[in-house]
């Protein structure tokens, strides 16, 4: 699949629920509405929209949510689509978790062909993380990736870098990341959705945070990526991999190789936009995937070649009234 721009089309992003245990502050509202169940997807549909993006080209999938681990029978899904790992028309299958199942599952994942995980860890302070994420609790998630890495899952933090909130933690995240083995991923907050409180406060420039990090270690630049935004360096004293994603500061559109999937069947070709494609009509109007690949055909050729976020300080509102969890980031 070749866009308008010319950039192959490799790497499907599938939100597989909206639903989360947390409610993170840059995410969800704290009092979420959520779909029907009616308009969410089957496991069963969603593997064969999935297995069509595949034969389509697609090498990388990336399983999110809301929380994927929350959504009951989720590990068939995992199950089914590893068969195309084995074929060797998947090149990765893989999520992005909060870490508050991965106790329950980790074994589990491995076993379905999954190697690597991303694993959402704002802060390492207890009362902390339970402000940002307002349900959640770090004892439980600190255990899950304890689980994942006995499994032999490959872990990646992800932390969402917030102003006034954990600015003064990237430091101990980047040496406790060296410690553990994992990669760590700052991320730049992304003014989508209708939350509580204002967001521009929260914005960090990434920008500043590295130059921060570079005053206490030696961040040597590398050729390393895995598919996604992130651009990433070496710290020489840890030797782990430090990422940064800046859709702001410096975004990230011109090599842009993905597409994202609502659990409804919705398909975003850009995250910072609205424009999409309903996938769902053409899944369940024909038992034949003729219907569907011509829709997505469709939605590839007109996806747009940036986003539009910004961080308005005169209009204090989002981008997107469209919520983080909608897409999975």
């Amino acid at each position: 699949m070749i866009d308008p721009f010319g950039r192959a089309i490799s790497y499907l992003r599938v939100s597989v629920t909206d639903r989360c245990d947390f409610r993170c502050v840059y995410c969800m509202a704290e009092d979420m509405t959520f779909l029907p169940k009616a308009e969410v997807l089957s496991l069963e549909e969603l593997d064969r929209l999935c297995s069509a993006f595949v034969r389509k080209g697609v090498r990388k999938l990336r399983i999110t949510g809301g929380e994927p681990l929350v959504r009951r029978g989720i590990m068939n899904l995992f199950r089914a689509l590893g068969r195309h790992l084995e074929t060797g028309a998947l090149d990765e299958l893989t999520l992005t978790t909060n870490g508050s199942q991965l106790a329950r599952y980790a074994a589990d994942l491995h076993a379905a062909g999954v190697r690597r995980i991303n694993v959402s860890v704002d802060t390492l302070d207890e009362a902390k993380f339970a402000a940002i994420t307002r349900w959640g609790r770090l004892p439980q998630v600190l255990e899950g990736i304890a689980a994942a890495k006995r499994a032999s899952l490959a872990i990646k933090i992800n932390t969402v870098a917030l102003r006034g909130v954990n600015d003064d933690e990237f430091e101990r995240l980047v040496r406790w990341c060296g410690d553990e083995g994992f990669d760590l991923t700052l991320i730049e907050t992304m003014p989508m959705g209708d939350i509580d409180g204002d967001r521009t406060a929260q914005y960090l420039p990434l920008s500043m945070v590295r130059a921060s990090l570079a005053r206490r270690f030696a961040l040597e630049e590398i050729d390393y990526r895995t598919g996604g935004p992130a651009r990433y360096m070496r710290v020489r004293e840890t030797g782990g991999r430090l990422g940064f994603i800046t859709p702001l500061t410096h975004n990230f559109c011109e090599s842009c190789n993905r597409v994202r999937l609502t659990c409804t069947g919705t398909l975003y070709m850009c995250l910072g936009q609205e424009d999409a494609a309903d996938l769902r009509r053409p899944l369940r109007d024909s038992e034949s995937d003729a219907m569907l690949e011509a829709a997505i055909d469709a939605a590839i050729a007109r996806k747009p070649k940036g986003h539009d976020f910004v961080i308005d300080r005169r209009q204090r509102k989002p981008a997107l009234a469209r919520h983080m969890s909608v897409t999975g980031g």
